[in-house]
């Protein structure tokens, strides 16, 4: 009879927690699914290598930081994803800047291959600003931080 009671117990309070994990999370706004949305197809255009996307989503004055800390151009960030990468991207977030601006941050594993001369580091994190021009969103900066250094 007292295990009993102490298992029920025990899936009462695991009920009890479930419901305040769901309940405490908030839905998404509207701008915040946008810019995921945006984001993620930025991601698979990135593991194909699909630079008509790149070409029509960046903004004309698009920038960008380099895990190396090096910033350069739109046309360079287009040619370095050309023949695209392996990256895994989670814990995603939006900072809601203004209705019309909106930075997407989150954590990437990315994979090298054995014979790459220069791999990238492992684990980084990345940020993306969109803005809102007329009615499409556009990739205004990108930069790509080295969360673990030596993990390469």
């Amino acid at each position: 009879m007292h295990r009993c009671s102490a298992v029920c117990v025990f899936l009462v309070a695991i009920a009890v927690g479930g419901f305040a994990q769901a309940s405490s999370s908030k839905p998404l706004t509207a701008l915040e699914q946008t810019l995921l949305a945006a984001e993620k197809s930025f991601l698979d255009a990135a593991k194909t290598g699909d630079t008509a996307f790149l070409k029509r989503t960046l903004a004309d004055d698009f920038s960008y930081v380099g895990s190396d800390g090096q910033s350069d151009t739109r046309q360079k960030f287009i040619d370095d994803l050309e023949d695209g990468e392996d990256i895994s991207a989670y814990n995603l977030k939006v900072v809601s800047v203004s209705d019309g601006v909106g930075i997407v941050t989150y954590d990437v594993v990315v994979r090298s291959s054995a014979d790459d001369e220069n791999p990238s580091p492992r684990y980084q994190h990345f940020s993306t600003v969109w803005v809102k021009i007329g009615d499409t969103w556009k990739m205004k900066f990108h930069q790509r931080s080295v969360s673990h250094w030596g993990d390469w």
